[in-house]
């Protein structure tokens, strides 16, 4: 630990301990000269002395650095001060490694005060202050520029917001009360609120601009120096940065309300950092930016949020499953050498259907190889190609692609009829029809034109690759890459290894996933595999409990807490009844005692019904026909009831999943759960929601994790 990191540890007293490890984020300044300013320009930048890829970030020792920095800064009695960031990189918020280690609420106010003691001094001070965000700016990175008089961004900046709802903390150092007095209660909504519950959304430097946050946004290549001018311009009262009036009436209730209205339909109120994020922007209503002592009031209440998220399981679990999705994901379990995968460089995808055709634009985009599509006609593969090309059109209307490289990647897209167009192929993906015995005779067809190393892959739910390799001449180049729907959103990949799948095809198969930009989870082969088979087990119990006599509404919002991103019947509509219902029979004959068959389910998938829920005048009803096709007995149980017997059910399935090797550990149930169906960050996935309410002890008699993996 640096000398600045023990003086932290001594004048912070009890917070210190809590961040030993910290990589500390120094900075350093600098005294410039600036054409058309009478006296120097203290420029003051952070860097935590690594590259880009490890973001500076500001724990108590970074904190204190700072704030000798604008001692520095201040001494020098400069005409203006300035901060910026290392290359690419302005600050990328709190360090949240030693959150694990605090204990005390007392810590979390401390850690609050420290970090409001120092950033306001740019508030406060009586000569210029200036943010130069040269780079990635989040929570208490933003919060920097937020305390600061003036703002530019470099318009490659990509990544800028306050994330803490989504991890189940608030914007802590400001962020709350100075964003909504200064861009409006609504575009704090969208930035401190919305974005974060969707998925994590960042903002560019374009749309900081758009919404008020940047003052200027000025080009890359010299943007320190074009600050600078910038600054200049500001300091000689050439220029004067429009402040939009705030409406704290009637704008500011409906803004409230929209955000009350997010945190409700993503989490139920279930997550409490996105909870007390409303209730610190409302009470931003009545905070004073000119007036000291209502900034400490709106500041302390900050504090006091903050000490209280710290001691809570929902912000470890949150901080856990932000590890598993920016660390996990990336290193996934069970990947044999990375050198052992084969260069691709020409895809093959039989199939032109909905699911084929989006299959077709993912690799184009990612890896701009030959795409080729084959169908049992001429039409369906016309559609297919032409689907592909109406995204790539849809590209360049967003100014995303150049016309010449939407032009270059139409053509690398074509369809044949012939499998043998698939002869240069180095990795061929079915998508076709969920039956064995239709993808068997599709590998036997595709083995007479490809050549011995070419991988077959199959999109399969929930079919074994095993048995669909049986018979190929070589079964060892067969591997399970199972998408979600849609491919472009939903990051998660299961790779699935067969029984004689070998090693240089699953190298293949997970550097194929990263060239993708998706997260690959490994899986044994085992029907479901990880995500819909614990989906369905999950729906079959409520569906079960409908068909026992329990009232739809009352099944269907039973189980919110568990942190889905959708009901269970909503999404029974999305991924359509028929495919729930087939994967259901799948793990019906595999586990006959725990995946018991709906005969509600039947009867609507018969008659091809769309789903259980119908719009009306008075909102969303019980489609009729629905209802009259799904007998339900006379055993009702309560929603507590539903929930609970959803819950052991989960607990039941993850362990005999363990226990099988279906995956290597219980973090990547979590991951399967958090990527590819939204599960909720503040439950962590789903073991450490487990775990928290006893259920994982109850029904296996131990916890998944160990105590302070996911929890305080």
């Amino acid at each position: 630990m640096t000398d600045i990191a023990n003086g932290a540890s001594e004048a912070t007293g009890i917070i210190g301990a809590a961040f030993a490890d910290e990589i500390v984020t120094n900075a350093h300044t600098k005294l410039v000269s600036v054409p058309g300013i009478e006296g120097p320009v203290a420029l003051i930048t952070l860097d935590n002395g690594f590259d880009h890829t490890k973001p500076n970030s500001f724990g108590p020792a970074g904190l204190l650095a700072f704030d000798k920095a604008l001692d520095e800064a201040f001494a020098a009695n400069p005409a203006a001060i300035a901060v910026t960031g290392k290359p690419f990189i302005f600050a990328a918020g709190a360090d949240l490694k030693g959150v694990p280690s605090i204990t005390t609420r007392e810590q979390g106010v401390e850690l609050g005060q420290l970090g409001h003691r120092v950033f306001r001094r740019l508030r406060e001070s009586s000569v210029p202050t200036f943010a130069f965000v040269n780079g990635v700016a989040l929570g208490g990175g933003l919060e920097v520029g937020l305390h600061c008089h003036y703002r530019t961004f470099a318009d490659n900046v990509g990544a800028l917001g306050l994330p803490e709802a989504m991890l189940g903390l608030v914007p802590g150092w400001g962020g709350t009360q100075l964003l909504p007095n200064l861009i409006g209660p609504s575009n704090a909504v969208t930035v401190a609120i919305e974005n974060p519950l969707n998925n994590g959304k960042v903002i560019n430097s374009k749309k900081a601009l758009e919404l008020g946050i940047a003052d200027v946004v000025l080009g890359s290549a010299d943007f320190i120096e074009q600050s600078l001018a910038w600054a200049a311009q500001v300091i000689a009262g050439d220029i004067t940065p429009a402040r939009p009036e705030i409406d704290r009436g009637a704008g500011w209730d409906e803004a409230i309300a929209r955000a009350k209205a997010i945190v409700d339909g993503k989490t139920k109120n279930n997550a409490p950092g996105a909870v007390r994020t409303v209730e610190l922007l409302e009470l931003a209503r009545t905070t004073d930016l000119t007036d000291p002592k209502s900034l400490d009031a709106g500041f302390a209440a900050e504090d006091n949020a903050l000490a209280d998220l710290l001691m809570t399981d929902e912000l470890r679990a949150g901080l856990y499953a932000f590890d598993l999705v920016n660390k996990r994901a990336k290193r996934p379990a069970g990947a044999p050498d990375k050198s052992l995968a084969r260069k691709i460089t020409g895809v093959g995808i039989v199939g032109a259907g909905l699911m084929a055709s989006q299959l077709a634009m993912l690799f184009v985009k990612q890896l701009k190889v030959p795409v080729i599509l084959t169908d049992i006609d001429s039409e369906r593969i016309d559609k297919g190609v032409g689907y592909v090309h109406g995204e790539i059109d849809k590209l360049l209307a967003k100014g995303r692609l150049s016309p010449d490289g939407a032009n270059r990647l139409k053509a690398l897209v074509t369809g044949s009829l012939d499998k043998a167009a698939f002869a240069k192929t180095d990795f061929v993906i079915e998508a076709v029809f969920e039956n064995m015995d239709v993808k068997k005779k599709v590998f036997a067809e595709l083995e007479e034109h490809i050549s011995p190393e070419t991988v077959l892959a199959t999109n399969t739910s929930s079919l074994s690759i095993t048995e669909m390799a049986a018979g190929l001449e070589h079964p060892e180049r067969v591997v399970g890459f199972h998408f979600f729907n849609p491919v472009a959103v939903l990051p998660l990949l299961e790779v699935v290894k067969g029984e004689k799948t070998d090693d240089a095809t699953l190298a293949t198969a997970f550097a194929t996933a990263k060239a993708l930009r998706k997260s690959a989870v490994g899986s044994a082969d085992l029907p479901g595999f990880v995500f819909n088979r614990l989906l369905i087990r999950a729906l079959g119990e409520v569906m079960n409990a409908v068909d026992e006599g329990t009232p739809f509404d009352v099944a269907d919002n039973a189980i919110a807490e568990l942190g889905m991103p959708m009901t269970p019947f909503t999404l029974l509509a999305l991924v359509g009844p028929a495919i729930a219902l087939h994967t259901g029979e799948t793990l019906n004959a595999a586990y006959p005692e725990r995946f018991k068959p709906s005969p509600g389910l039947e009867a609507i998938v018969e008659a091809r019904k769309p789903g259980v829920w119908t719009w009306t005048d008075k909102g969303q009803v019980v489609d009729p026909e629905v209802a009259a096709l799904w007998h339900q007995g006379d055993n009702p149980s309560t929603s507590e009831e539903v929930l609970e017997r959803t819950r052991r059910a989960f607990a039941e399935e993850i362990r005999i999943m363990l226990e099988e090797g279906v995956v290597a550990a219980p973090e990547d149930i979590d991951l399967c759960l958090i990527l590819g169906g939204g599960f909720g960050f503040w439950n962590g996935g789903i073991t450490p929601y487990l775990d928290r309410t006893g259920t994982s002890e109850a029904v296996n008699g131990k916890t998944f994790l160990a105590k302070g993996v996911a929890s305080v």
